[in-house]
């Protein structure tokens, strides 16, 4: 891993480095981009060439001298802008990592032992998890129901882009809704580019669904971090995050209860 982060750090810095102009807010490129300097640089290529984009979007840093040309308090991520057309641009929020210092909220454990015995902390495992303990539904206060996992579409202006899972909802006014779920286990870590394209998704193929975008983070074992997100005047920032702890039902104990009873319910 070390050696592959090394050829793609090189790779993706002689590319931003060739298009960059002093003072630029957006860098274009293309995957063609990638074969091209590889070449020059005598580098060799994965199969799949997704995988140097995907691991600067969700593993990896960018490379210092990438990073380094970022105003103070923005900096670089990469976003698709077309079929196969990429640009590096700035934001405040290029990542969306759990706030360690929330409190938990303890959940009984629904997920069926079979799941429990053989599911990894991986996405999928993720995914099974907020299905079966209806974290979606605690979080969001509305009545959800999966709709599709793992949705590819083509966005104008974005390309391709794919959505964990979708969910829909009904509220108690009757209000309908999308919740885009971006979940990530592992060493994975979420992006803002991600939520933006659930947005996008929301309104180019659901206009008449309220959208709110969601994603999803195991901190731990049985520890979820979720988190809900607005677009505003300056973009898309984050609304809300919970932490559920999915404990054996015998671990809630009356102090906890009472602990839950007495917490301020946040309106939305």
């Amino acid at each position: 891993m070390p050696k592959e982060s090394n050829r793609y750090a090189r790779l993706i810095e002689k590319i931003f480095e060739r298009a960059y102009t002093k003072g630029a807010r957006e860098v274009a490129f293309r995957r063609e981009d990638l074969i091209t300097t590889a070449a020059q640089l005598g580098i060799a290529l994965p199969k799949n060439l997704g995988d140097v984009v995907y691991s600067f979007r969700y593993r990896a840093a960018l490379p210092e001298a990438v990073r380094k040309r970022a105003p103070r308090g923005l900096e670089w991520v990469i976003r698709p802008t077309g079929q196969a057309q990429y640009a590096f641009s700035l934001t405040a929020m290029p990542r969306i990592l759990p706030n360690l210092l929330l409190t938990e909220t303890k959940i009984p454990d629904a997920t069926p032992g079979i799941i429990a015995r053989y599911a990894l902390n991986d996405e999928q495992g993720l995914l099974a998890r907020l299905r079966y303990n209806r974290l979606i539904d605690i979080f969001t206060g509305v009545t959800c129901y999966s709709l599709q996992s793992h949705l590819r579409t083509t966005l104008p202006g974005m390309g391709q882009v794919e959505t964990d899972e979708l969910y829909v909802g009904v509220d108690q006014r009757g209000a309908q809704y999308l919740f885009p779920v971006q979940a990530k286990g592992g060493s994975d870590q979420l992006g803002i580019v991600q939520i933006e394209q659930d947005f996008a998704l929301g309104a180019v193929k659901f206009p008449q669904l309220i959208c709110r975008p969601l994603a999803a983070q195991f901190i731990e074992n049985n520890l979820i971090a979720l988190f809900s997100f607005e677009e505003g005047e300056n973009g898309v920032g984050l609304s809300d995050e919970r932490h559920y702890r999915l404990v054996p039902p015998e671990q809630m104990t009356d102090e906890d209860l009472v602990t839950y009873r007495n917490r301020t319910i946040k309106s939305g």
